[in-house]
């Protein structure tokens, strides 16, 4: 089977997390799928993933092999695989543009970026260069004109793109229709985490309007530590993410709350949280007779990991669509693998969706 060759634009802690997946699932002789929905997609298994271009703009991370930057600072999630293959891939600088926040020079090294004292590359030629299949965008909360560059990189370079964070390339009609008159595949917008904030508070809202409760009110505030938290410290990068969020919990009900009765959103940093991202939900609903009910939960998940879970089955698509001669947005793929797709499926519906895209029918 062909190779993947994969193409990273930010080093961060969810790159970190997906490149160990990587190593931890490439033995042949292991047996162990704990994590992995898919153990092949088209003939695809996880150790057909290749690194072959990186992308960051952090002093620690530019110039250095693959390998050691996936581990630099300021990454800070769990390490389940520390000694992983060197790639062969040393870590190009990108453009910064809107890529890094102001108020993180406000904080500890260890804690925030650190942009390098160099020019940035030409994104075009590398992957070019490269050969890369499929790029994987990482970059920071808000980052609309960095996402938006690495995007025309991918059509001027022929390369589809998976893009993990909330600046709406696939679910936006004009880049959607740039990737489909390439033939290029797409698959967006921001990542749905294995078994996170966003899936749980879908699945149960889903789950009132199916046992005939009605749903009044809901609110989900997170916490971590990690440099997404950081970065979402200021106000005005979140304004997509919050849209990305709540539009995907809203998808899932007969009828929309009103805006004042959800609220979803990044909430607060806390440094020595790291990759740990905390989740407190709460539902309010009526029952039989207008009975008033409640639930609230507190959910704790290392964030990054959780990430890579459907990332690596979101990048195996784009190369099997890619081998199928399928261009433009994915729609059953980004609807089970992100959370402002093209279009919005019931959970269930894009999970059966996908099983027969993936089959070929």
């Amino acid at each position: 089977m062909a190779q993947i060759r994969l193409a990273i634009a930010g080093v961060g802690n969810c790159a970190s997390s997906l490149l160990q997946g990587i190593e931890y699932y490439r033995s042949p002789v292991s047996t162990e799928t704990a994590g992995l929905l898919h153990p092949e997609i088209g003939g695809y298994r996880i150790c057909d993933l290749r690194p072959v271009a990186a992308f960051d703009i952090d002093r620690r991370k530019v110039g250095r092999p693959l390998n050691e930057a996936m581990f630099a600072p300021p990454n800070c999630t769990a390490i389940f695989r520390r000694e992983v293959s060197d790639f062969d891939v040393t870590v190009q600088m990108g453009p910064v543009l809107d890529g890094v926040a102001a108020h993180m020079y406000d904080y500890p090294e260890d804690r925030a970026f650190r942009v390098a004292d160099q020019p940035p590359g030409d994104v075009v030629k590398v992957l070019r260069d490269s050969q890369a299949d499929v790029l994987v965008c990482y970059m920071p909360v808000g980052s609309e004109q960095a996402v938006c560059h690495y995007a025309q990189a991918c059509l001027d370079a022929g390369v589809a793109l998976v893009n993990c964070i909330p600046v709406f390339i696939a679910s936006n009609p004009e880049w959607a229709n740039e990737f489909r008159k390439r033939n290029l595949p797409v698959v967006g917008d921001d990542i749905k985490s294995q078994l996170g904030a966003t899936i749980v508070h879908r699945s149960l809202a889903r789950l009132m309007c199916d046992r005939g409760v009605r749903l009044d009110r809901t609110y989900q505030l997170n916490t971590g530590g990690n440099t997404d938290f950081l970065n979402m410290l200021e106000q005005s990068r979140l304004r997509s993410k919050r849209i990305s969020k709540t539009e995907s919990v809203q998808s899932q009900l007969d009828v929309p709350l009103e805006d004042h009765n959800i609220h979803i959103g990044p909430s607060d940093f806390v440094p020595w949280q790291k990759d740990n991202k905390v989740c407190f939900m709460r539902l309010e609903y009526r029952g039989f007779g207008d009975v008033p009910m409640n639930i609230e939960l507190r959910l704790s998940v290392e964030d990054s990991p959780n990430s890579a879970g459907i990332a690596i089955d979101g990048i195996r698509c784009a190369k099997l669509a890619l081998d199928r001669g399928i261009g433009g947005p994915l729609a059953e793929v980004s609807a089970f693998t992100m959370k402002h797709p093209p279009q919005q499926m019931r959970d269930t519906d894009a999970r059966e969706r996908l099983e027969r895209w993936i089959a070929g029918q």
